[in-house]
C-alpha cells in the first residue's frame, strides 16, 4: 500500500506521519457471516474500531474509525466431488475516520480509504479453496497513493482439535505498478511481495460462534523496507472473535486482538512494540 509523498520521500521515518499510513485488506477486515451457497449471494457489515492497522502497519489510532462493507458472490460451478464449486465475487470496504486520517487530520475529510476487489475461488470438496484476487486501494482524502495488488490464497478445512476446526491458510500478495514510495505499504524503493500465514479455529457454543485467529505478517521481498533495507518479520497476531445470530441472515460480532510487531512496523508504530485493538459489528449475509 501507499504513503502519500507529498510530505517527501523521508516522511515514513517521521513516525506521528507515518500512523496515517495505508490502507485496509477486505479478506481480513470483513467480519461477516458466512455466505451462502445460493446461486447468487450478497453479504455486507458495518464495524467500528479503535484501531486500524494493515498487515502490522498503524494506519490511525485515533477517533472513531468506522467500516461498511459489501460483497456479492456468484456461484458458476456445484459438483458433488472433484472440483466442488467455483464462484466470482467482487465487493467494496470503506474506512471512514474522525481522527487524524480523517476528519481531524490535515484533509479534513473523514473517508479515508475505499477499496475495490474481484477475484474467483475453486472449491475441492471440503478439503481446500483456492482463491486470486484482485485489489484497488483508493485514499478518497488523498491520504495515500492508490495501491494495486494481486494476491493467491490457500485454505484449507483442516482437522478438528478439541471441537474446533483449524482451518490452516497462506496468503501470498504482490505489489503491482509501482514506483520509489508510490504504491507501496511500507513506502519503499521496490514493489513488496508478502506472505501471511495463518489458522483461524472456530466452534459454536449454544449457537455462539468463537473464533481464535492466528497470522503471521512476513515479507518476500521488500514489503517491510526500512532506510532501504527489508526486514522479513512484520507481525503476529492473535485475535478473539465471538459472533451471535440475531436473525436467520443477521448478527453481532466483536473481539478483541493483539499485534507483536517486527523491525519496520515498529518504527512505522512510533516506537511501541505491540498493538491492541478492539471491534464489534453488525452483519448480514443471504
Amino acid at each position: 500500500m501507499a504513503l502519500n509523498l507529498r510530505v517527501g520521500r523521508l516522511a515514513r521515518f517521521i513516525p506521528f506521519i507515518v500512523s496515517a499510513v495505508l490502507i485496509a485488506a477486505p479478506a481480513s477486515a470483513q467480519q461477516t457471516q458466512a455466505v451462502s451457497d445460493e446461486r447468487v449471494a450478497i453479504s455486507g457489515s458495518i464495524d467500528f474500531r479503535n484501531v486500524y492497522m494493515f498487515r502490522g502497519v498503524r494506519q490511525d489510532d485515533m477517533g472513531t474509525i468506522t467500516w461498511p462493507a459489501a460483497e456479492l458472490r456468484l456461484r458458476l460451478r456445484r459438483a458433488d466431488d472433484g472440483l466442488t464449486g467455483v464462484h466470482v465475487l467482487v465487493g467494496t470496504l470503506n474506512s471512514l475516520h474522525s481522527g487524524w486520517a480523517g476528519s481531524s487530520g490535515p484533509s479534513g475529510k473523514r473517508w479515508y480509504e475505499s477499496n475495490v476487489y474481484g477475484g474467483v475461488t475453486f472449491e475441492f470438496g471440503n478439503a481446500a479453496t483456492l482463491g486470486t484476487m484482485y485489489t484497488a486501494y483508493r485514499s478518497p482524502n488523498d491520504m495515500f497513493t492508490t495501491v494495486k495488488e494481486l494476491s493467491v490464497n490457500l485454505a484449507l478445512d483442516g482437522p478438528q482439535v478439541a471441537g474446533a476446526r483449524l482451518r490452516p491458510y497462506a496468503l501470498a500478495a504482490f505489489e503491482l505498478d509501482t514506483k520509489p514510495g508510490i504504491g507501496q505499504l511500507d513506502g519503499g524503493f521496490k514493489s513488496g511481495r508478502y506472505l501471511e500465514l495463518g489458522a483461524a479455529p472456530a466452534a459454536s457454543f449454544h449457537h455462539i460462534g468463537i473464533a481464535v485467529p492466528v497470522e503471521v505478517g512476513l515479507s518476500l521481498g521488500n514489503y517491510y523496507e526500512l532506510a532501504g533495507e527489508d526486514h522479513p518479520f512484520g507481525f503476529v497476531s492473535v485475535s478473539g472473535i465471538a459472533t451471535v445470530p440475531v436473525t436467520r441472515w443477521w448478527n453481532v460480532h466483536g473481539g478483541i486482538e493483539y499485534q507483536r510487531l517486527g523491525t519496520t512496523t515498529k518504527t512505522f508504530n512510533g516506537g511501541d512494540a505491540s498493538k491492541t485493538i478492539a471491534s464489534i459489528g453488525i452483519g448480514f449475509s443471504r
